[in-house]
């Protein structure tokens, strides 16, 4: 394998991001998401957002990269308070210190090579620089390879299930919580 590693993400990684982004869900998200969703995603609205995200903050976004390649990204911050509340709408003790994985995808052409464990590792650093103790992420229920992941990261569901709206398909997403002192997860 070429030279693997993490960097923060650039204003120019934005095009690759959405990318990455778009061929992920259409490939590893075409069991999961009605087919109208998937082709409903516009890159450049997409390329757009995550200019906005890599240039405005307070979000850390991440990219992976294979030799000159961006491979995956990871976008983590403060979580707000919508996503760590339970379902009474009370807070957990830790709330100053937790933090969001809001999303970590890898391009599935370059999957289990390590770089969603660098990903997540990196990012885990990071928030913790930043006082973050804990992380929650949400997962499609239907998504085993990215359960799999997390929980071999030591992360696990809390119990708590949210229902979105996937173009007219309930998609069922459970939050997983761990610990933010992580050392490198393959």
């Amino acid at each position: 394998m070429a030279d693997a590693a993490v960097r923060p993400a650039l204003p120019t990684d934005a095009a690759e991001i959405a990318r990455i982004q778009q061929v992920t869900w259409q490939t590893a998200y075409a069991a999961i998401l009605p087919a109208e969703v998937l082709a409903g995603l516009d890159a450049e609205e997409t390329e757009r957002l995550w200019l906005e995200a890599v240039t405005a903050g307070p979000a850390t976004v991440l990219v992976a990269t294979e030799g000159e390649w961006v491979v995956g990204f990871c976008a983590a911050g403060p979580a707000p308070t919508e996503e760590i509340a339970a379902a009474d709408g009370a807070l957990p003790v830790d709330a100053d210190s937790t933090a969001l994985v809001s999303v970590l995808l890898v391009e599935p052409r370059w999957g289990r090579r390590g770089h969603a464990g660098r990903l997540l590792a990196t990012a885990a650093a990071r928030l913790r620089e930043q006082g973050a103790q804990r992380g929650v992420t949400w997962v499609a229920e239907a998504d085993q390879a990215s359960l799999k992941f997390f929980r071999s990261a030591g992360w696990d569901t809390d119990g708590t299930i949210r229902t979105l709206d996937a173009g007219g398909r309930p998609l069922r997403e459970l939050r997983l919580t761990g610990s933010l002192e992580l050392s490198l997860v393959e």
